[in-house]
């Protein structure tokens, strides 16, 4: 059965944010630590950032985020998957199964070469061991390590969830949903967005929360740096908190309005953020962007952004 991510679109148009916003959120975190500056400018993201450091991501450990691709890939699975696999990516996260079962989506996979080492798949709300098993064996059938809750902060009016009881549930939840996968033999995650860094009316935050009542054993999280951005939180701040939990990246770009950009046009200086991948204990590097393929770009201009954000991550220096 294929498994329908409960995601949004890509939430910009009504979530504007200026660059002065962007930028203020830079200013006060830097001030924080004491950095010359936190977001590189578009000139600095590039080449010349790169340059610098030996270290470097491994390309073994580059992954691409399938929702990235989710047009292009229900036009032409076998074709998209061999070009993600001649671009050099060996790993996926897949965010659904295009309308094949697992079974049919390993099949495409295994032909193209590629293997989806982590997948986003929502818990079932309210929660339903059941249910949740069942995703849990699609996962093992995809040859899946791990899979984790891609999205939670709105209430049933589209509103951000402003109760700190709701996500104290949603901890719970999490904890029982990490101890069933890891039953199965599967990593379980949570990957954020900016609304989990609303403050809530207790004066926390959700991410707090989660952080905090989750056991470390069960959840990791997979810190989604360019949401992080728009929730005005340096990752590194984050990744200080939560020494050793975050296990995956997901390695999108800011532009100077608040949106998205391809890797490398973009305002964030990755390369400060991955100096600290031991502390994170960062496992995959994983490229996404949202509007890749969405109006006014075309669905096949999501390929580009896969092999711009390959060819970053592969070249990267720090």
């Amino acid at each position: 059965m294929d498994q329908q991510i409960n995601r949004p679109e890509p939430a910009l148009a009504s979530e504007p944010v200026s660059r002065r916003g962007v930028l203020r959120a830079a200013t006060v975190s830097a001030a924080a630590v004491g950095a010359a500056g936190l977001l590189a400018s578009p000139a600095t993201a590039g080449p010349v950032g790169q340059s610098q450091g030996r270290r470097r991501v491994p390309v073994d450990r580059i992954s691409i985020q399938l929702y990235t691709l989710r047009d292009q890939l229900a036009a032409d699975l076998p074709g998209t998957l061999d070009a993600l696999r001649r671009i050099g990516y060996r790993r996926v996260e897949h965010a659904g199964f295009v309308g094949r079962t697992a079974a049919q989506f390993r099949a495409a996979l295994n032909e193209a070469g590629l293997r989806s080492t982590s997948g986003h798949t929502g818990i079932p709300q309210p929660f339903d061991d059941a249910t949740w098993e069942r995703a849990l064996a699609d996962a093992n059938i995809l040859g899946s390590k791990k899979i984790v809750h891609p999205y939670f902060g709105r209430d049933a009016n589209g509103q951000a969830i402003r109760d700190p009881a709701v996500y104290r549930a949603l901890a719970r939840d999490l904890n029982r949903a990490g101890r069933l996968a890891e039953r199965a033999g599967l990593d379980f995650g949570y990957h954020n967005h900016q609304l989990e860094f609303t403050p809530l009316t207790d004066g926390s935050t959700g991410f707090e929360i989660l952080t905090g009542q989750t056991d470390p054993r069960l959840v990791h999280f997979e810190l989604d740096l360019y949401w992080t951005w728009r929730g005005a939180h340096d990752p590194i701040d984050v990744i200080r908190a939560n020494r050793g939990r975050i296990r995956q990246v997901h390695v999108k770009d800011l532009d100077v309005e608040g949106g998205f950009a391809d890797l490398g046009d973009g305002l964030i200086d990755f390369g400060r953020i991955f100096a600290h991948e031991r502390e994170a204990g960062i496992e995959e590097y994983i490229v996404e962007r949202d509007d890749a393929g969405t109006s006014p770009r075309s669905p096949a201009d999501a390929l580009d952004t896969a092999r711009v954000g390959f060819d970053f991550l592969a070249s990267l220096r720090y």
